[in-house]
C-alpha cells in the first residue's frame, strides 16, 4: 500500500519505517529542512533500539522516502498519518494547532478519496475537528480514522511490528477495509485489531497511559509509607505483584515517571474531564504524587548534608527519562539537579545517550558532562542515580569507591541489593528501603 506520514518525530519516524519494513511504500513529510537533510543522509535523529537497521534497509530499498510538500504526499498515498506534535498548553490541554492546519491544508489539495488517520494522541473529540477541518475545504469524499500508538520509548520497534493490540476508531466500513489491509502484516500471531468508534479510541489511549501512571504513582506512595513503617517496598511489590489481577508491571518505585507520554496524556484527560465538568480525583492525585516525587531524592540528600550544598560536588548517573532513549522531556534527573545546582551543589553527569540533548535544550544547566560512568565518581561526595541503564546494573564498584570521597549513593531506581552494598562497605539511601550505613561514612544532621 502507499503510506504518508505527516511529521517525522518519534511517533511518525518509528510508524513510517515499521510500515516500509512490511513491504508499503512509505513516504514521510516534514517541513524542517535540517531534519531532512539528514534524513535523506541517512542519518536517525533519535535514539530508539532497532531503528536504524530499518532505516537502513528501507531507504535502501526505495520504500522510505522524505519530503517537505503535503500535496505531494496526499496524492502518492492512499491513507494518511498524521503523526504532529500535540504539546501541552500552559494549562495542560493539548495543542491542535498542528493537527487541524494539516488538516485544514489536506481538505484544500484533496483531490480523491483518502483516508486521514490520527496517530498522534489527542483528546476526545478530535477526529470530529480534523473531519470538519477538512470539510470545510472540500466536496471530495475522505475518512477521519483515530489510530492510536502504544509505542514505549526503548522498545518502540518491537511494539509496532509485534503489537498486543491495534486499536482503530472507525465507522466507515470504507475505512475498515484499508486499515485491516495495512494492519494485517503486523497481527499475524493473532493479536487483535481492536475497531471502536472515534471517541472509544481517543479516550483508550488516556485511559491506558493514565492507568499505567496510577500504578506508578500509588507504588511510590506505598514506597514512601514503607520508609516510614520500616517495611522493605521490594518485597510488597513482589507480593502484590504475583496477584494475576494486579501484575507484575509498573510497580517498581523510583522518582517518578517522566518522557513525553505519561505527564502529558495524563494533564490532557484531567483538562478533558474538567472541560465536560468532572472531576477526576485520581488523576489530579496522580499528579501531584508524581511531582513531589522527583523531588524524594533531594530531600533524602537534605536529611544528610542539610540545606545548603556549598562546596559539595554531586555524580550523577543518567539524564534520560528512562533506560534506552535520549528523551529528556519531563526527566526526574533536570529536577534534581536544578534543585543541587540552586542549593549551591555543582554535578557532574553521565548518561550514555541523552546529554547532547540536556546541552542543547538546557544549555544554561551548570553541569560538568564526563565521557564515562566511572568519571562522574572522582572526587565527588557522593553517586546519585537517576536513570537504569542496564550499564549501571553491574558496575566496578571498587572504582565507584576508589573515585568518591566517601563511599554515599544515593539511589533513586533501587537498582542494587541492600545487603550487597553495605558488605562493599557503602552507605546506601533507595526508595521504599531502609538506608544502609557502613562502617566509615560522613556525619549526618540526623
Amino acid at each position: 500500500m502507499k503510506v504518508a506520514v505527516v511529521g517525522t518525530g518519534y511517533v511518525g519516524l518509528v510508524s513510517g519505517t515499521c510500515f516500509a519494513e512490511a513491504g508499503n511504500d512509505v513516504l514521510c513529510v516534514d517541513n524542517n529542512q535540517d531534519k531532512l537533510a539528514k534524513l535523506r543522509a541517512g542519518q536517525v535523529p533519535i535514539y530508539e533500539p532497532g531503528l536504524e537497521t530499518l532505516f537502513e534497509r528501507n531507504t535502501k530499498e526505495g520504500r522510505l522516502n522524505f519530503t517537505d510538500s503535503l500535496e505531494e504526499a496526499v496524492r502518492f498515498a492512499e491513507i494518511i498519518f498524521l503523526a504532529l506534535p500535540t504539546p501541552p498548553m500552559e494549562d495542560g490541554s493539548a495543542d491542535l494547532q498542528y493537527v487541524l492546519g494539516v488538516a485544514d491544508h489536506i481538505g484544500q489539495i484533496l483531490t480523491d478519496y483518502r483516508v486521514v488517520v490520527n496517530k498522534s494522541t489527542v483528546p476526545v473529540g478530535t477526529a470530529d475537528k480534523v473531519r470538519a477541518a477538512i470539510a470545510d475545504r472540500t466536496n471530495i469524499e475522505f475518512d477521519v480514522v483515530s489510530n492510536p500508538e502504544f509505542l514505549r520509548e526503548g522498545f518502540a520497534v518491537q511494539d509496532f511490528m509485534k503489537p498486543e493490540r491495534i486499536v482503530i476508531g472507525t465507522r466507515s466500513p470504507r475505512a475498515t477495509e484499508a486499515m485491516t489491509n495495512l494492519y494485517k502484516p503486523f497481527v499475524m500471531s493473532g493479536n487483535p485489531i481492536l475497531f471502536m468508534d472515534e471517541r472509544s479510541a481517543e479516550v483508550t489511549k488516556y485511559a491506558a497511559n493514565s492507568f499505567l501512571a496510577t500504578k506508578i504513582s500509588f507504588m511510590n506512595e506505598i514506597a514512601n509509607l514503607c520508609e516510614r513503617v520500616g517495611a522493605d517496598v521490594d518485597n510488597v511489590r513482589k507480593g502484590i505483584g504475583t496477584d494475576s489481577r494486579i501484575g507484575r508491571r509498573f510497580l517498581f518505585p523510583g522518582v517518578g515517571y517522566g518522557g513525553s507520554c505519561f505527564p502529558k496524556d495524563v494533564s490532557a484527560l484531567y483538562k478533558t474531564s474538567q472541560a465536560y465538568d468532572y472531576g477526576f480525583s485520581i488523576l489530579d492525585a496522580v499528579m501531584k504524587v508524581n511531582e513531589a516525587q522527583k523531588h524524594i531524592l533531594v530531600e533524602k540528600m537534605i536529611s544528610v548534608y542539610g540545606d545548603d550544598l556549598s562546596g559539595k560536588t554531586f555524580g550523577v548517573w543518567g539524564l534520560a527519562f528512562k533506560p534506552n532513549t535520549d528523551d529528556i522531556r519531563e526527566a526526574p534527573a533536570l529536577v534534581i539537579i536544578k534543585r543541587l545546582l540552586e542549593m549551591g551543589a555543582k554535578v557532574k553527569a553521565y548518561d550514555p545517550e541523552a546529554m547532547e540533548s540536556v546541552q542543547t535544550y538546557y544549555p544554561e544547566l551548570d553541569i560538568e558532562y564526563v565521557d564515562n560512568q566511572y568519571q562522574a565518581t572522582v572526587g565527588v561526595d557522593a553517586l546519585v542515580i537517576v536513570t537504569e541503564w542496564n550499564e549501571f546494573r553491574a558496575p566496578d564498584f571498587d572504582k565507584i569507591k576508589a573515585g568518591l570521597k566517601a563511599p554515599v549513593i544515593f539511589d533513586g531506581r533501587n537498582v542494587y541489593e541492600l545487603d550487597r552494598v553495605q558488605k562493599l562497605g557503602f552507605t546506601y539511601h533507595s526508595i521504599g528501603r531502609k538506608s544502609v550505613v557502613a562502617s566509615e561514612t560522613i556525619t549526618t544532621n540526623e
